[in-house]
């Protein structure tokens, strides 16, 4: 079963509740048929991922991303990520490759052309990055980076639904898997930049 923050998560992440919006926390309550208490500790956990800012006096509301918010969440993404894809490409086994590969190839057939929902495309997406971080084997770098990817999530898919980016996306998917493939730590670093640089390009 899901947590309460967990229910809550996806309401933002779906935009049900609109950045900037009043938690009425009444009415969310009676709608989980839950006391106060636990809805509280849910929101306590949500502001501590930055997803809801918690105002004196006035409640709790769905965290509004700014431009410099999203910029310094990229800037942090970008550092972690790439440096673990520098490891994977030292350290990684043949078979710890192919499994990026294979999920790099179940990503490019989510977003064939005619495909209107990329709901898929997001998941596997996740799934892809949670793994090569899995593969680099840094469980402080892995719990920051889960916490930053909460808040890119806030605005993410704005940007790929940009005409153009989700090509632009797995080309820079593939020339990450290339860099892996030849085992070039630099190469790989360099084009996980390239991705988040261009991710947050059309983030804006």
């Amino acid at each position: 079963m899901k947590t309460v923050a967990e229910l809550l998560r996806q309401r933002i992440y779906k935009r049900e509740l609109e950045p900037g919006s009043w938690i009425d926390e009444l009415k969310i309550a009676q709608e989980y048929d839950i006391s106060r208490t636990p809805l509280r500790e849910a929101l306590k956990v949500l502001a501590a991922e930055g997803l809801v800012t918690m105002k004196v006096r006035r409640g709790a509301y769905v965290t509004e991303v700014s431009n410099q918010d999203l910029a310094d969440v990229y800037h942090l993404l970008s550092l972690l990520e790439s440096d673990a894809a520098a490891v994977v490409a030292e350290r990684a086994t043949a078979a710890e490759l192919a499994e990026l590969q294979a999920l790099h190839q179940e990503l490019e057939l989510s977003a064939r052309p005619g495909e209107e929902d990329i709901t898929p495309f997001f998941a596997i997406n996740e799934r892809f990055h949670m793994r090569l971080l899995a593969i680099a084997n840094n469980r402080w770098r892995d719990q920051m980076v889960a916490d930053l990817r909460k808040v890119m999530k806030l605005n993410r898919q704005n940007s790929l639904l940009k005409a153009g980016r989700i090509d632009e996306s797995l080309a820079e998917h593939r020339a990450l898997m290339d860099a892996l493939a030849q085992r070039d730590a630099a190469l790989a670093q360099q084009r996980m930049r390239e991705h988040f640089a261009n991710g947050l390009e059309a983030a804006n």
